[in-house]
């Protein structure tokens, strides 16, 4: 079995913000081939599909860990994959790997914390440009996309899309050479 989850933050408020590009994935993902097997216990929307969980936790993103630990606990899945934003990545920058730090995102911090960080992660780059401070880092994640990015930002989530349906499939490492981009896909 397979878990995908997808991270950002519940609420409308939070729909269209850089911090929600994971959330963004997992709804392209979905189709009505789901079965929504939501659940208070899972802290999240869960969704199957034969051997393949969606998860987009609602916790705050602070807080994902432990609707992924839940989610862990009660299906055991032998793999684990989370789309989450990427600050340290340029946007339209995406990468895959298997395990590593938390890179001080604090979704990842959380899952880290709960259920250690030997996962797969699609990184999907926000960008950071000149921002320094945790104020002015906290409003960027949060904000929404600029009208430049919202122009390219389908086509980043159609391309991680794409990537998705092989990894599923695949292994980290092919896919990391096949899709993973230096330049951003732009």
């Amino acid at each position: 079995m397979t878990l995908v989850v997808g991270l950002g933050n519940p609420g409308s408020q939070y729909e269209k913000t850089r911090h929600n590009v994971g959330f963004m994935l997992v709804d392209l993902i979905l189709n009505s081939n789901f079965k929504d097997v939501t659940s208070s216990k899972f802290q999240g929307e869960l969704f199957k599909f034969g051997d393949l969980l969606l998860l987009k936790p609602t916790t705050f993103m602070n807080l994902s860990g432990q609707s992924v630990k839940a989610v862990n606990d009660f299906y055991k899945p032998n793999r684990i994959i989370v789309v989450h934003d990427d600050l340290d990545l340029s946007f339209g920058v995406v990468k895959f790997k298997k395990g590593g730090s938390s890179g001080g995102h604090n979704g990842l911090k959380s899952i880290d914390n709960l259920i250690g960080a030997d996962y797969e992660r699609i990184r999907i780059g926000i960008g950071r440009s000149k921002i320094t401070g945790e104020s002015a880092v906290t409003n960027h994640v949060l904000g929404e996309f600029n009208n430049d990015e919202k122009v390219g930002l389908d086509k980043i989530l159609n391309y991680c899309l794409k990537a998705f349906n092989e990894l599923i499939i695949s292994d980290i490492d092919i896919i990391s050479q096949k899709f993973s981009s230096k330049k951003g896909i732009l």
